[in-house]
């Protein structure tokens, strides 16, 4: 994992846009943002996950494949999966293969990107605004963890602005003041 601002350039989303300012993990962390490496054998790493499962109730899981040749509508999915949402639920990926970037957004609004590859667990909050996109190997195999039945419900900006969920967001952050 590594973690920086994004540059906000017109190239593809694929790119790294890194504008070479990195961010630590804690500041990932001030933002309610989680991260584990996992580093054993396939095997090893199934078990830890399994654990944090149970420690966190995480009771479904379902693995997603994302490349040209496994997504209809390829292209179109990449742009939808890149507008700017929140999730009433908070997204957990644990990466099986490949690699790809989460955008999220920091307290001053600015984009924060955060590169994952396989064995990178990644906890984005409920509430916080956030994208995704593949690398320019547009290929990555994911599991996805819930809490409750699978759902993956996007509330795009700006009608996630008044969203219940994104006001206890903002307040656990310290940037709702109300």
């Amino acid at each position: 994992m590594r973690a920086y601002y994004y540059d906000n350039s017109d190239k593809d989303q694929r790119e790294q846009h890194d504008s070479g300012e990195a961010v630590s993990i804690e500041q990932l962390e001030a933002l309610g943002v989680e991260y584990r490496k996992f580093t054993g054998s396939d095997e090893e790493n199934l078990a830890a996950v399994e654990k944090l499962c149970q420690e966190r109730s995480y009771k479904n899981r379902d693995e997603i494949k994302i490349s040209p040749s496994l997504l209809p509508n390829y292209e179109e999915k990449i742009k939808t999966f890149f507008t700017e949402h929140i999730h009433e639920d908070e997204e957990i990926r644990f990466i099986l293969e490949g690699a790809g970037y989460f955008d999220v957004r920091d307290v001053l609004d600015k984009w924060v990107r955060i590169f994952v590859e396989k064995g990178d667990l990644l906890v984005v909050p409920a509430g916080i605004y956030h994208r995704f996109t593949l690398d320019t190997s547009n290929y990555i195999r994911a599991m996805r963890l819930f809490k409750e039945d699978p759902k993956w419900t996007p509330i795009n900006r700006p009608l996630a602005d008044n969203n219940e969920l994104r006001i206890q967001y903002l307040r656990k952050v310290g940037t709702l003041f109300c």
